[in-house]
């Protein structure tokens, strides 16, 4: 009989609606511009069984991390604390990314707070960015941009608190996060979504190359093999399958976690789906790395607390 294999889910969110936290853009009047369109079909609640019920057959979900999911903003430590209990009643999450107000004089304190919960691992703050390529003038050097000096010393705190940074921006602004970063040479920093290429022409899928190549010459960056969906683009696996297959070339075996941005990536593929394509660009390109890549470099980099027989 075959053993199951152990997956970590190195990105997906919780909530529960309607109770102590709340989540602005899951209330009564969602957000019009969401990357993937209209999300009805979330707007509900999404918790560990609920996780633990789209794992496939075959596999056995050791550990996950539970990624911020834009709580309102003044309940940023609530949430690291609400994700604790989760984990003490339901044993999961593994470990927690939390939020916190970079370039606000509270920072410190929102990061010292969280770092009294045993899950705390680092933060997704995301930067000002531009919805289009085009418009990369418009934002750049704004406050809150990666150009803002006062914003970006939150990844300073990171830094010395030994905290890691979830990199989240479109895909035209990997280049300059990649020349921010020169400035932080220990912060470890987990890209988000494989560094979202939503500009799928050629100049974007260009511009988008160039940018993972320069967060890949940092040995600290590494790369969340999730949610390829595209704004206002149908999902066509054999596209996604190619920039997977880029991404495990450029950043290596150990630089690549398997993660699912469930709930979210719901609303274009299913989760069996997506395990089963990133399997299958395992195969093709690191077949000798499926551990790896599947659960091993998550737990490394999120410095997770498994037990004795795995590590």
């Amino acid at each position: 009989m075959m053993h199951a294999q152990r997956l970590i889910d190195a990105h997906h969110h919780f909530w529960i609606l309607g109770q102590q936290l709340d989540y602005p853009w899951l209330g009564d009047q969602p957000v019009h511009d969401f990357f993937l369109g209209d999300y009805t079909a979330i707007r509900r609640a999404f918790q560990p069984s609920n996780l633990r019920r789209l794992i496939p057959q075959g596999y056995v979900l050791i550990g996950s991390v539970h990624c911020e999911a834009e709580a309102a903003r003044h309940q940023a430590v609530e949430e690291t604390f609400w994700v604790e209990t989760l984990a003490r009643t339901q044993e999961l999450p593994t470990a927690h990314v939390g939020w916190a107000g970079f370039g606000t004089d509270t920072c410190a304190s929102e990061l010292d707070q969280q770092l009294c919960s045993a899950l705390f691992r680092g933060v997704r703050a995301k930067p000002v960015t531009a919805k289009r390529p085009d418009q990369l003038h418009t934002v750049r050097g704004q406050p809150g941009s990666l150009q803002d000096d006062r914003w970006c010393s939150g990844l300073q705190l990171l830094a010395e608190r030994d905290l890691s940074w979830d990199l989240r921006v479109p895909a035209w602004h990997l280049s300059e996060a990649a020349e921010r970063l020169q400035e932080h040479p220990t912060l470890r920093v987990i890209l988000n979504h494989c560094g979202l290429p939503w500009d799928r022409s050629e100049q974007g899928l260009r511009s988008w190359r160039q940018g993972i190549a320069a967060l890949a010459s940092n040995p600290n960056v590494c790369v969340k093999l999730s949610e390829l969906g595209t704004p206002g683009r149908p999902w066509i696996a054999e596209d996604n399958r190619a920039l997977l297959v880029e991404l495990l070339q450029v950043f290596g075996p150990q630089r690549c976690l398997y993660a699912s941005n469930a709930p979210v990536s719901g609303l274009q593929v299913g989760y069996a789906d997506w395990l089963a394509l990133v399997e299958s660009v395992i195969t093709q390109v690191v077949p000798n790395a499926r551990d790896d890549v599947l659960w091993r470099n998550a737990a490394r980099w999120y410095r997770l607390d498994l037990p004795s027989d795995l590590s």
